[in-house]
């Protein structure tokens, strides 16, 4: 009886202990991100030691790196302290932070260079600092989208932040086969610290707050017009653009692009890194009106129905909206004539319609010649004093 009463205390006290268990394991423990400050300073200890311990073992003629980690006693010259491609260094404002980003250029490439919020067509070996290989596209090319907010195809934030610093090649295609080939396409290495790649979250057999490197060749690019709309019933993401490239209302020209309303990660923002011609807080590349004066940015590049074709023996092109600088026909496209002799004009400055009067919505000027090819000279699209308002 006593034995009984025992083996009978032990099992309450067993399912106790269980029931306890039960309950920590239902309760949501929530764990606070680190501090991206802290966690910076680490990675970048560990990247230094990485570039410092380690060499280039060989570099192919396809421009395919293989680092090796330099031996006991070795001799081998670091990845730091090699010249022949010479480490560089890009400071990048985010998280309130800024990192230091450091790349291997194998080879700049001779095309164009993206800008962040581009897509691009790209090959890529992505690996642990340890040499662990966690993800490749095998020398495959894959499109990307370096814009952090696109709907699909979005990259880690390291990418768009290095990918503008190389320029793309030129392709051929085979007639027989229809394959692509590139040649003369930049090819790098990066370094990113964990807060500009997966971070707190990790990605399959990356361990969360792990600093990754990225070997990669640059081999196309699409230009992206990034004005989007929210969806009034799915909440999603409805590009629209306004007509302009992102890269042509990047106004610094620095080839980068950033949505500052994000006041969580860009909260102090430094000056020469905005690109806001009416200063309303939305960039360029996402504003529907960049001068801020009530008419849409696509609005201000559509053509008068008498400026299309050729009029009075001039040519004034056969789109509908202003080029943003001349364009010359592309042979490409035997069909259609692409010819665009002039740009986006300025704020004209010829004779008024009716020069007894003043100048108003209903008493413009004409446009000169000039008005369309003078540098420089403020485009109507950001012009805020222009069309005139209806008095």
């Amino acid at each position: 009886m006593n034995k009984f009463k025992y083996y009978f205390i032990l099992l309450l006290a067993g399912i106790s202990l269980v029931s306890c268990n039960k309950s920590d394991d239902d309760d949501v423990v929530t764990v606070p991100l680190r501090d991206y400050t802290v966690q910076y300073k680490a990675d970048n200890d560990s990247i230094i030691k990485f570039l410092k311990t380690n060499y280039i073992e060989s570099v192919s003629a396809d421009f395919d790196i293989k680092i090796s980690k330099i031996p006991a006693g070795g001799t081998q010259i670091s990845i730091y302290d090699q010249q022949t491609y010479p480490l560089q260094s890009r400071d990048v404002y985010s998280n309130d932070i800024t990192y230091k980003v450091y790349y291997l250029s194998l080879r700049q490439g001779l095309g164009s260079s993206p800008t962040n919020t581009d897509k691009i067509v790209a090959s890529y070996t992505g690996s642990l600092l340890n040499g662990t290989v966690f993800d490749s596209s095998y020398g495959l090319p894959g499109t990307f989208n370096l814009f952090p907010y696109a709907n699909e195809g979005a990259v880690i934030e390291g990418w768009s932040e290095i990918f503008p610093k190389f320029k793309t090649g030129t392709s051929t295609t085979d007639p027989a086969s229809g394959v692509i080939s590139y040649q003369d396409y930049g090819a790098g290495v990066m370094f990113l610290p964990s807060g500009l790649a997966y971070y707190e979250s990790g990605s399959g057999s990356i361990p969360a707050y792990t600093p990754i490197m990225f070997s990669f060749k640059l081999f196309d690019l699409q230009r992206m017009d990034n004005e989007y709309s929210i969806s009034s019933s799915t909440g999603g993401r409805v590009f629209l653009g306004d007509g302009i490239p992102d890269y042509l209302e990047d106004l610094n020209g620095d080839g980068y692009l950033y949505d500052f309303r994000d006041k969580t990660k860009y909260p102090k923002p430094p000056p020469e890194l905005i690109d806001d011609t009416d200063v309303d807080g939305i960039a360029d590349f996402l504003d529907f009106d960049d001068d801020g004066d009530g008419f849409t940015t696509r609005f201000e590049l559509t053509k008068p129905a008498t400026e299309i074709g050729v009029v009075n023996g001039f040519n004034f092109g056969s789109r509908l909206y202003y080029p943003w600088q001349p364009l010359v026909d592309n042979p490409a496209t035997p069909n259609t004539d692409e010819t665009e002799p002039r740009g986006i004009p300025r704020r004209p400055t010829g004779a008024l319609a009716d020069p007894a009067k003043a100048e108003s919505s209903t008493n413009v000027r004409a446009y000169l010649p000039e008005d369309y090819t003078a540098e420089p000279r403020t485009r109507i699209h950001l012009d805020n004093t222009y069309p005139i308002k209806q008095n």
